[in-house]
Parts: structure tokens; C-alpha cells; sequence
């Protein structure tokens, strides 16, 4: 796909994601970073290298994620670029301890999808925060749309759980759609691995049942 540039708009500075998985890596691009690697904590090279490895491993379902719920391409690289911004501001404060650096990342997608959302109320706000990301070039587009495309069963199983309560929705999503663990989606939702076995089981139960009704 290429780049995707990023204009965060705060102290961040400006990203630029390269997208293809096997190269893939972070470039800081007229950002002032302190020598000690304050950004991304006091270890700083060693930190960086942790968190590109993150974004080789985790960039394509972060990107699937919002393919599931947005059909323009420009605002799923957007809103995938805006995700990685804001974790490797954040990463120099992430506590292993917590959960794993996937689910602490699916914590911040599911915020940065939030807060479009809350933003798509106001086009004003859109059009200007638009205006500060690099606009996709034709391959970039042909790309994104076919990502899009690709998600069509994704989709489809979101509308299914269009009913369930908004846990079991997301328990379903990031288990069976984005491959996270039950560990890991419990500690993304913030709530135990108990909780989420239990609504896991229960979304899986009701779908199967609606499944067998429609036959």
C-alpha cells in the first residue's frame, strides 16, 4: 500500500506508517524526541524496536477493525494511523502487567472509532481534521477498498449481533473476528476473563440459535 502520512496535530508530531507488513516500521517525521527516548520511555532505541514490532504484528487487524465498520477507504487509513499515534505516545507508559500490548491497542481503536463517531456529528470538525492527513493515492484507494471488500463476512456478523448487549458484541468481535484471546479481549473491555467467557458463550449460544431459525 505504501505510506500513510499522519499530521496528529499535537506534541506528537507528524507519522509516516509504512503499511506493507513485511517492511513495515515507524518514522518519525519532524517530531522533536528527546536522546532519552522520553516518548517512548527511558530505554528509548530498545522501546522503539518493541513497538515496531507491535505495528508489523498488529497493523492488519487493527486496519480489519475499522474495515468492518467504515466503506471509505480514506477514513479506515485515518483512523488506523490515528490508533498507532496515539500508542506510540502512549507506549512508554504501557504496564505489561495489565493485559497484553494487543489488547491495550484494541483499547485505543475502539476510543479513536468512539470518538469519529462522536466527530461525524459535526462536519465542520470532520472536514478540518480531514484536512491535516495526507489524501491516499489511487493504488492506496484500490487497496483500502479491496481490505474493505474483504471484510463483507465481518460486517455481516456485526449486523447479526446488532441485538446483543454491547459486551457480548464486542467479546464476539475481538475473539472471533480479530483473533484475540479471551485473556486479551477481557482486558481490552475491562472486565474479567470470567465475565467475558460466560458473555462469549452466551452471544455464541443466541447466534447459533438465530442461525438454525433462518434455515
Amino acid at each position: 500500500m505504501g505510506t500513510v502520512d499522519v499530521t496528529d496535530g499535537s506534541e506528537f508530531g507528524n507519522y509516516s506508517y509504512m503499511t506493507t507488513a513485511a517492511s513495515a516500521k515507524v518514522t518519525m517525521l519532524g517530531c522533536s524526541v528527546p536522546a532519552t527516548g522520553t516518548m517512548l520511555g527511558h530505554s528509548g532505541g530498545s522501546t522503539l524496536g518493541e513497538f515496531e514490532q507491535l505495528y508489523v504484528s498488529n497493523f492488519d487487524v487493527v486496519m480489519a477493525y475499522f474495515a468492518r465498520r467504515c466503506a471509505e477507504p480514506q477514513v479506515v487509513a485515518d483512523l488506523t494511523s490515528e490508533t498507532f499515534v496515539r500508542a506510540v505516545g502512549g507506549f512508554g507508559s504501557f504496564d505489561p502487567g495489565r493485559g497484553s500490548a494487543r489488547a491495550w491497542l484494541f483499547g485505543i481503536a475502539a476510543h479513536v472509532y468512539a470518538q469519529h463517531c462522536e466527530r461525524s456529528a459535526n462536519d465542520r470538525d470532520v472536514v478540518a481534521r480531514l484536512a491535516r492527513h495526507r489524501t491516499l493515492d489511487v493504488d492506496e484507494i484500490d487497496e483500502l477498498t479491496g481490505r474493505i471488500d474483504a471484510e463483507c463476512a465481518g460486517r455481516a456478523l456485526i449486523e447479526r449481533c446488532s441485538q446483543l448487549p454491547a459486551l457480548e458484541r464486542a467479546a464476539v468481535e475481538l475473539v472471533d473476528l480479530s483473533g484475540l484471546t479471551p485473556k486479551e479481549a477481557a482486558a481490552a473491555l475491562g472486565v474479567s476473563r470470567v465475565v467475558l467467557r460466560k458473555r462469549l458463550s452466551r452471544a455464541r449460544t443466541r447466534l447459533r440459535k438465530e442461525h438454525h431459525s433462518d434455515e
